[in-house]
């Protein structure tokens, strides 16, 4: 699952004071959609959301209006209101912008002060053992979350709020086509290669070298992704 995410369920409506209703039914949407529960295409029955969480379809429609300017939900006049299916162009788009973001946090994560830095590296490293260990049984699933807790590891590192939010919204746009490829091995023994290159490059402090190494990566996992004939959906 998507590192930064946290679950939402119906429980939550009665324990929460302090967070609109709105936000707790687009919570609880937003981790059916990135669990693959509601698939990419599958459309979003509100009456069942408002009874499923014993709350009005008020909430429920704002919720999905929500949702909808993130990108994660498309809304059709007199069809209702679907879970997103990205376009192969618009998967591409991502993917560069994507690049140029980890890239910018790579840079910085390799400008960081010794101590934080330091710190910075001990974490990657057990993320780096977790993947390593994820494709020796082999468990894509795993191997895919390890994987994004290490990007978003480095992201956070940088200390950039819009950097953050952006970054969030772009992987989770991604993961909505993700779910597909979930099966495949594709190319991991590369990427852990890689993955340990952009270790060292912040070991050394080598921050250009670093920035160089995630826009790689992320483009290189793209390509491979066109090269083995696969949907262009997995992030790197």
């Amino acid at each position: 699952m998507l590192p930064w995410f946290t679950e939402s369920s119906a429980d939550r409506l009665s324990d929460v004071r302090d967070t609109s209703l709105s936000k707790l039914v687009r919570d609880d949407m937003l981790a059916l959609i990135l669990k693959g529960v509601l698939a990419p295409g599958q459309r979003i029955n509100e009456p069942d959301v408002a009874s499923r969480l014993h709350v009005s379809r008020v909430p429920v429609r704002e919720a999905l209006r929500e949702l909808e300017s993130s990108g994660l939900v498309v809304s059709r006049k007199h069809s209702g209101v679907f879970v997103r299916q990205l376009q192969a162009a618009e998967i591409r788009d991502l993917y560069q912008m994507r690049g140029l973001l980890d890239g910018f946090a790579g840079r910085c994560a390799a400008s960081l002060p010794d101590v934080r830095r330091g710190a910075l590296l001990a974490r990657l490293e057990q993320l780096v053992d977790a993947m390593r260990e994820a494709a020796s049984q082999p468990d894509v699933q795993r191997y895919y979350s390890e994987n994004l807790r290490f990007h978003w590891t480095i992201v956070e590192s940088a200390g950039n709020g819009q950097l953050i939010e952006t970054y969030r919204g772009i992987v989770q746009k991604l993961h909505l086509s993700r779910l597909r490829n979930l099966s495949q091995d594709l190319g991991i023994p590369v990427s852990i290669d890689e993955h340990t290159e952009i270790v060292q490059a912040i070991r050394d402090a080598d921050a250009l070298r670093c920035e160089a190494l995630m826009t790689h990566h992320v483009g290189s996992a793209y390509e491979r992704l066109l090269d083995q004939g696969a949907e262009p959906a997995l992030p790197a």
